[in-house]
């Protein structure tokens, strides 16, 4: 069982449409997951494609305006200051080529869908490369734009 699937399976006492927006915010699968489940929901291109980036957009301005203030609050805790550095660290070991070309490197490395990028990594490597929120407020959203593309022409398209 794939991850859409699973998702499926476990969410059906949802609306498709609601499923396919939860799974799109969630960090790691985002839009990457909605869009395959929306296919296998049998939801319409549009729809798949709307609730997925609605979804993969929601939570991208907390993350960006406040994902800093919460790490340095819970990095001094026993109990999550281990998580706290291992996200950080891990972002960090991704954030070069966004470091030289901030604006494309980000639109990039969101919009290219492989494992371990997508809104959620961007957003806290451009937080804590303290990018300009606008800058990588656009980045990001164009990203999130060509992963949606990509993904739809997988789901729907070339493999549909």
């Amino acid at each position: 069982m794939n991850f859409a699937e699973w998702f499926a399976v476990h969410l059906d006492f949802l609306p498709p449409q609601a499923a396919v927006l939860i799974t799109s915010m969630l960090p790691l699968i985002e839009l990457r997951g909605g869009i395959p489940l929306a296919r296998l929901l049998q939801l319409p291109l549009g729809e798949a494609i709307l609730f997925s980036v609605i979804g993969n957009i929601l939570p991208i301005p907390f993350i960006l305006l406040f994902i800093r203030q919460i790490f340095n609050w819970l990095r001094p805790t026993r109990l999550f200051g281990g998580l706290v550095t291992h996200l950080e660290t891990k972002a960090m070991n991704k954030s070069d080529n966004i470091r030289k070309a901030e604006f494309m490197g980000l639109l990039l490395f969101v919009g290219i869908p492989l494992p371990g990028t997508g809104g959620w990594t961007g957003a806290l490597i451009a937080a804590l490369l303290q990018i300009d929120l606008k800058k990588a407020t656009a980045a990001i959203l164009c990203g999130i734009a060509l992963a949606a593309t990509i993904m739809s022409l997988i789901a729907y398209g070339i493999f549909g």
